[in-house]
């Protein structure tokens, strides 16, 4: 019994010491592999300049924590983004408008759509013009051609200067489906002048005292911007986040981020940042709204 009892003690003190190592040996596994894969590499994105300022703005933060990722991110209007994309040239199409109102219908299915922010536009004037409200059908009139002087419109004696988008732009599409009511404008060779940017429509905007058009809240922001041109009312309602969320104010739309089927690890990584809590201030501070907070679809 005394000599059981020893060899007993003995088994008890291996088992202990292997289930110590096989420990050991698991803990020292764990630490090899992160919980958390880290990210590397590049990705591209193009399409929509009224996006641009929140894709600029939130790729600094997220390539801070994945420091070896690098975000490239480009305009050229939401039908480029598009093509683009559907093409296979760019990781990310970024547009204000769905898909299948620039692609055909089978490129367009070969997309899957995730909406990031809703996004407000503005008719914009310059702010020595003095017009701070402008009914839809006054809007109409001038992007027709038939006020050609803002006293036709309440405004000075001064003649109206229209600065256009081109087709591919997805603010010029929402503009025609949300204030034009589905009615094309006059082309720039007929009256006004052409920009290809959000961006360069407000630097055009601001030299012009007579100029009208139109561009993403985004790009009021800055302090030149605001000192030099004014969003008008709509039918005297005005661009605000509460205007815009309970659909009062018209001139809005979805902020899409298309992929050409999955989104690959960065893509999804970056598409799912941009749309977290931890990047809500920057989708407030550049002038978008969550998709959360709209009211209307």
């Amino acid at each position: 019994m005394k000599r059981r009892g020893i060899k007993l003690a003995i088994l008890g003190l291996s088992l202990t010491i292997g289930l110590g190592a096989f420990a050991g040996c698991s803990k020292g596994t764990d630490n090899s592999t992160p919980d958390k894969k880290d990210l590397s590499g590049s990705i591209t994105l193009s399409g929509s300049s009224a996006l641009l300022p929140l894709i600029e703005a939130s790729a600094e933060p997220f390539q801070e924590e994945n420091p070896d990722v690098t975000i490239n991110a480009q305009a050229g209007g939401s039908g480029q983004g598009l093509t683009q994309v559907s093409e296979g040239s760019v990781d990310v199409g970024n547009s204000d408008v769905f898909a299948e109102e620039k692609l055909d219908a089978a490129k367009a299915k070969e997309l899957i759509d995730h909406k990031v922010v809703a996004q407000g536009f503005a008719v914009v004037v310059n702010k020595n013009l003095n017009v701070t409200n402008l009914t839809k059908q006054q809007i109409q009139d001038i992007f027709s051609g038939k006020a050609k002087n803002w006293k036709e419109v309440g405004g000075p004696d001064k003649e109206i200067i229209i600065v256009h988008r081109p087709s591919s732009s997805g603010t010029r599409a929402t503009f025609i489906k949300t204030i034009l009511d589905g009615k094309k404008e006059l082309e720039n060779d007929q009256i006004g002048v052409t920009q290809e940017s959000n961006g360069a429509v407000v630097k055009a905007m601001e030299n012009s005292d007579g100029a009208i058009s139109y561009v993403g809240l985004a790009y009021l922001n800055s302090d030149e911007a605001k000192s030099k041109l004014s969003a008008v009312k709509i039918d005297g309602t005005e661009a605000t986040v509460a205007n815009i969320t309970t659909g009062k104010y018209p001139f809005w739309a979805w902020g899409h981020m298309y992929t050409k089927g999955e989104p690959n690890e960065i893509s999804k990584a970056f598409i799912d940042y941009i749309t977290s809590d931890a990047n809500k201030k920057i989708v407030e501070k550049q002038g978008y709204i969550s998709g959360a907070e709209m009211k209307v679809k």
